[in-house]
């Protein structure tokens, strides 16, 4: 009887697995916010400076020199003309772009952390999350922009039309005196007010999430238009907030330093001595507040514009 024998052909060999599909590290996504940021600051250069130089002569003269913004920025174009509105503009031209690259590219990166570590992952981050992250991201680009805020402030009070006779020629002839007759802690004068400062950031970002959010939800605005008005908005926020701060601030940045320099008798040798002089000597509570208008008039187009160039970068920039 015969046997039917069955012979099975070997299983055919698995096939070898294909690679996992590469995603983009985390590192690789973190670069668009530090780019990006490059083009807010010069967006925020061009728009703000002559504010900001009106800004900083009244926060840091008294009201017999100039009665109010106007005044200063007649008598500012009609003694040094136009180029005198954008005087000190070179720190930040180099500064605001480092500045803004390394604010915006770590508060990305602050973001992200943020969320993961104590929030909800998989949810959208809250707004006191956002606000957190703004903590985070100014107090690291503090220690950039202290030494670039104290060498404009110091610029922009030099009254005199001619360069022969200001005490500073220009930005590297400051840090070259400063640092010759006091070193790094003449450069870094005003960090700690600095750091103060950008706490408020809570209040800027946290506020941005808010107004996005807002009008994304309720409005049919463009993504640029949404930047230039929660960007707007969320700026001048933060300045109400963080105004009086800003003006201890100044005064400790122009302060005499003393020394070699001989630029005079030093006023304010802690925080709470430029708090204290904001307030003596500029009518009381109100001088927390001298300067606010041309500050405030500049918050929205200059923060908007910025933030509708950092926006539009990061949706441009490949990942």
């Amino acid at each position: 009887m015969a046997t039917n024998i069955t012979i099975q052909s070997p299983a055919p060999a698995p096939e070898p697995a294909q690679p996992p599909p590469q995603t983009p590290t985390k590192s690789n996504k973190n670069y668009k916010g530090f780019v990006a940021g490059v083009f807010s600051g010069i967006a925020k250069l061009s728009v703000g400076h002559p504010f900001d130089t009106i800004k900083v002569r009244l926060q840091t003269t008294t009201s017999t020199r100039f009665s109010g913004p106007l005044q200063c920025l007649t008598q500012t174009l009609r003694h040094e003309g136009l180029v005198g509105l954008y005087k000190g503009a070179t720190p930040p031209l180099v500064g605001w772009m480092f500045m803004d690259s390394v604010m915006l590219g770590s508060l990305s990166v602050y973001r992200r952390l943020v969320k993961e570590q104590l929030f909800d992952s998989a949810a959208a981050l809250p707004a006191h999350g956002h606000g957190l992250a703004g903590v985070l991201a100014g107090a690291t680009v503090s220690f950039v922009a202290a030494p670039v805020e104290h060498v404009k402030a110091r610029l922009q009070i030099q009254y005199a039309a001619r360069k022969r006779d200001r005490l500073y020629s220009g930005p590297v002839d400051c840090v070259r005196k400063v640092w010759a007759s006091h070193g790094i802690r003449g450069v870094y004068h005003g960090l700690q007010a600095t750091l103060l400062f950008r706490s408020f950031f809570f209040f800027w970002w946290g506020s941005y999430d808010l107004f996005s959010r807002w009008m994304r939800q309720r409005t049919n605005l463009s993504a640029p238009a949404i930047n230039f008005w929660a960007g707007g908005l969320s700026a001048q926020v933060f300045w109400i907030m963080s105004y009086p701060s800003d003006v201890v601030k100044q005064r400790i940045m122009t302060d005499p330093l003393g020394g070699g320099l001989n630029d005079g008798i030093k006023r304010f040798p802690r925080w709470k001595d430029g708090c204290k002089g904001s307030f003596t000597g500029r009518a009381g509570a109100m001088g927390y507040w001298r300067g606010f208008l041309p500050c405030f008039l500049r918050a929205f187009p200059a923060n908007a514009m910025a933030l509708v160039a950092f926006e539009a970068a990061m949706r441009s920039l490949p990942e």
